[in-house]
């Protein structure tokens, strides 16, 4: 509470992640006012969690707002979509000029931009902020990525440099991200990315299981291995922790788990922008398509049965497979976030945000599901050059990728004679072999296009932005489609 015995900050939604970060505001000194739709929800948390807190609740959307300081922040966590709207709806009649409406739900950005015009116009000030950690993060510090109306952010700073995750070295993970809807914008990317991760550890997961015959106990001490190395973070910490988990009947959980992947839309929303911007984004789009491949578990089952498959066992040395595995793991890994990086940029040049790349893998850096090591580099590479076009160009991630590359092609042979699919591990290397070729067969492509539609062409001994048409057949006119790029 302040001196006046408001409080700093009111939070609306008392969800898993609701319940946590109120907790988590609290615990940091800040007296904060909860709102819940459902009334038995918010009484039911100021009975039990939130018991003896500076916590108070509030019954209506009036007198929630009445407890709050001027000028009023007020964080939202409802469903993304139609219930945002519907409460912005509600709230902004009863605030005034510089309140300030925080939406920490994974809103798609391109609502958000609409939101932040919307509630400028009136006189308030509009945040969307990814908040990425999970329960845990919510309550113990996650990673915020905030993005939207500047002139909130030195009004907000202390609340969110004060509950969010630390770096190892201390610096707050938590940092503005840009315009309108930049800040949900890094946080889809950084949900893609998550997908692409969870994918490739998934891939290398069942290349050991089914190909090299490994236990689940003997995977659990591989990915302890490689979590203290070059591969240490937060997922492939889990990975081990679920591969080495028993229940109370001493069973393994995960060999029951049902393989149908759930979503929950913002991995489709990132490769959905990427096609928008015109971005490869292979990998992650690849890690979508694997998810919605999983979810059709009856039908791959009949398949299994008319199909013929051959033999899933990996013919090579299980040692010398695990240390291949884990180069082809992390050049992947690079390429993934490569590819994210490079939609980063085609964005914030689409929507005039200026995103500091550098300071994104700091704030990725902890509290967050893609957390790791592995980003510190990252944020090495864009201090050593703020303008690096590609990761892959950084000497640093040059290198790593150049020297597993033997490793790395070895593995997706190997998972290809055997029958396994590797579709991340391979969409990363083809990315890289295209990225790294002076000459594609697009050529072939586009005489193709001429051919058929007339859709023009460019030539290697003229100028860039010059184009052709040939007459393919000798019946065609002189008539072109003026459609070069469709």
């Amino acid at each position: 509470m302040n001196d006046s015995g408001q409080c700093d900050i009111g939070l609306i939604g008392l969800a898993v992640m609701g319940e946590n970060l109120a907790l988590n505001i609290e615990s940091k000194g800040f007296g904060i006012c909860v709102y819940n739709r459902t009334a038995a929800k918010m009484q039911a948390f100021l009975a039990g969690r939130g018991r003896g807190k500076r916590i108070t609740g509030a019954a209506t959307l009036e007198s929630f707002v009445a407890a709050l300081a001027k000028p009023r922040k007020i964080i939202m966590l409802v469903k993304a979509g139609h219930a945002v709207d519907e409460l912005l709806d509600g709230l902004t009649p009863l605030l005034e000029a510089g309140d300030i409406l925080i939406d920490g739900g994974n809103s798609l950005f391109t609502d958000t931009i609409r939101r932040t015009r919307a509630v400028e116009a009136k006189g308030l000030l509009y945040v969307g902020s990814g908040v990425s950690g999970g329960e845990e993060g919510a309550l113990n510090g996650p990673s915020l990525m905030p993005g939207g109306s500047q002139a909130a952010w030195p009004q907000i700073r202390p609340i969110f440099q004060a509950i969010c995750a630390r770096t190892p070295d201390g610096e707050p993970c938590a940092e503005w991200m840009g315009e309108d809807g930049a800040g949900h914008f890094v946080k889809m990317v950084h949900n893609g990315i998550e997908y692409g991760d969870m994918q490739i550890i998934g891939e290398t997961y069942d290349l050991m299981r089914r190909g090299l015959a490994m236990g689940n106990t003997a995977m659990a001490s591989v990915f302890a291995e490689w979590n203290a190395g070059e591969l240490d973070s937060y997922l492939i910490e889990i990975t081990r922790d679920i591969l080495g988990f028993r229940d109370e009947r001493g069973e393994e959980v995960l060999d029951f788990i049902l393989d149908a992947a759930g979503q929950k839309g913002t991995g489709k929303w990132t490769v959905t922008a990427a096609l928008d911007e015109g971005t490869p984004l292979t990998l992650i789009g690849e890690a979508v398509f694997a998810r919605f491949l999983s979810a059709a578990k009856e039908e791959r089952v009949a398949a299994s049965t008319q199909i013929a498959a051959i033999d899933a066992a990996l013919d090579t040395d299980p040692q010398r497979m695990l240390a291949d595995l884990r180069q082809a793991l992390y050049a992947a890994k690079i390429v993934s976030y490569a590819q994210g990086y490079q939609l980063l940029r085609a964005a914030a040049q689409s929507y005039h945000w200026n995103l500091n790349l550098g300071g994104i893998a700091l704030t990725w850096r902890g509290g967050c599901i893609i957390r790791s090591a592995f980003l510190g580099d990252i944020k090495k590479a864009f201090d050593r050059d703020p303008g690096l076009v590609n990761l892959l160009l950084d000497p640093f991630f040059k290198e790593a990728v150049e020297s597993r590359q033997a490793a790395w092609r070895s593995v997706i042979a190997a998972a290809v004679t055997a029958g396994i699919a590797v579709p991340c591990l391979s969409a990363a290397l083809a990315y890289w072999d295209g990225y790294r070729s002076e000459r594609l067969p697009a050529n072939l492509l586009q005489a193709q296009r001429d051919y058929f539609g007339a859709h023009l062409y460019e030539r290697v001994d003229r100028p860039r932005g010059e184009f052709f048409h040939t007459n393919w057949t000798g019946q065609g006119g002189s008539t072109t489609s003026q459609a070069y790029s469709t």
